[in-house]
């Protein structure tokens, strides 16, 4: 099983989106993908990251998205930062937007992941 790291802050700092964990991760040998999951049960979105020869997923929970779309709407890049390492992970707005599309009025989803998509991510950004 690959390893999750778990997203527990959301900021808009400097004009960047940062996404924070309280994990002692080390991402300073992870590479950004691009690529994008959804995990309903979660109620998650997740960044996949490579590391060696395989991947770790970074969660990105519900309690994030607010400040998630709002950077989303400024353009903001968004970027992991953990034990004073920043990983740029590109991709993230397009993917982002992508999922949400395909989530909003989507049952294939679940009724509460579709729920707090369209909660969150249909009202205008700040």
């Amino acid at each position: 099983m690959s390893e999750r790291i778990m997203i527990t802050n959301a900021i808009i700092e400097n004009n960047e989106l940062m996404l924070s964990t309280d994990s002692k991760a080390n991402i300073a040998d992870l590479t950004a993908t691009g690529q994008m999951l959804v995990d309903s049960d979660q109620l998650s979105f997740i960044y996949i990251v490579e590391k060696d020869e395989g991947y770790q997923y970074i969660s990105i929970p519900y309690e994030t998205w607010n400040v998630i779309h709002e950077g989303l709407g400024s353009g903001m890049e968004a970027n992991l930062a953990a034990g004073g390492h920043k990983l740029k992970l590109q991709g993230f707005s397009e993917e982002m937007e992508y999922l949400i599309s395909n989530i909003k009025g989507n049952s294939n989803y679940g009724e509460e992941m579709v729920a707090k998509v369209e909660q969150v991510f249909a009202a205008p950004s700040a």
